[in-house]
């Protein structure tokens, strides 16, 4: 049954409604999301001086033999997974994308689920895994936009603390790597035991630099090892949450002209029916005044 002129009209308003809001949204996220691409940039400046000192040391470490237990690789009986997602929706596949791939990795590379353990930043991810009888270990929610270290300080400090105390063996970060503002990947990267900052790593000579050390070089390790692996992965909760405002810009973005479309598609039925009521009125009106003579 074909709707009538006023259902039309009162679905083209609630889409405009609509429109307008998601438009909003979409100006929202474009503003938090240039303010994380400065916040991601600024942070290289100071992830590059960690690791240009780090780099140093480790290289004098590994020439004596290593016994950081942050450098030392053990035989992996349990594997620590941190997986990034957000607290809400409304960000396309920002957040299906990551969890599917971590939960066809964890069916792949795990026999049961007492070989991991999942800590989750964001709510959308606590509560997948918690929905599939997973095992959260430690969540964290209500992260802001723009995170600093203080507010991801706790979970950070934990996943290196379990590592240090040998409840897991390596530790992977799981999050979307923000490309460009349509695109971002998936990316599972290895955090602990810290293994790129070996002198033969093909990345790290543009570190390597001459530094004076007080007091001697393997104390000064022993401290800015935990930081270097803190700031690596305080890095990648800046990358995702740069990943999730490009995701909800271009999430608002499509939904708004969505909206526009719906719009033109009923407008257009709009006026197709209220020229059939015009049409129908006037061979009514001719009808009877044929019928009075």
């Amino acid at each position: 049954m074909p709707a009538s002129l006023n259902e039309i009209k009162s679905k083209i308003a609630s889409t405009k409604k609509t429109s307008q809001i998601t438009g909003a949204m979409q100006m929202v996220s474009a503003a938090k999301l240039t303010k994380s691409e400065i916040a991601a940039k600024n942070f290289q400046i100071y992830a590059q001086k960690v690791r240009a000192i780090a780099t140093d040391l480790v290289a004098v470490e590994l020439a004596e033999g290593s016994e950081n237990p942050l450098l030392v690789k053990r035989p992996v009986k349990k594997t620590g997974y941190i997986v990034i997602t957000s607290d809400k929706g409304l960000v396309g596949g920002y957040n299906s994308t990551i969890l599917k791939t971590v939960m066809q990795m964890l069916q792949e590379d795990h026999e049961s689920s007492q070989d991991y353990v999942v800590m989750a930043l964001g709510g959308m991810g606590a509560d997948f895994f918690k929905a599939r009888g997973i095992n959260v270990s430690y969540e964290l929610r209500g992260l802001s936009d723009q995170p600093t270290f203080d507010e991801v300080r706790a979970i950070v400090n934990k996943a290196v603390t379990l590592y240090q105390n040998e409840i897991f063996d390596e530790l992977y970060v799981c999050y979307n790597h923000h490309v460009n503002s349509l695109t971002s990947s998936v990316r599972i990267e290895k955090m602990l035991p810290i293994s790129d900052l070996e002198e033969t790593s093909e990345h790290t000579s543009i570190y390597q630099q001459e530094f004076e050390m007080e007091p001697s070089r393997k104390e000064i390790l022993a401290q800015i090892l935990p930081q270097f692996a803190e700031s690596t992965i305080y890095g990648s909760i800046i990358d995702a949450k740069t990943a999730e405002h490009a995701a909800g810009m271009t999430a608002m973005q499509a939904a708004t002209d969505n909206a526009k479309n719906v719009i033109n598609d009923l407008t257009i039925q709009f006026n197709r029916a209220r020229q059939a009521a015009i049409t129908q009125e006037i061979t009514e009106i001719v009808a009877g005044a044929s019928a009075l003579d």
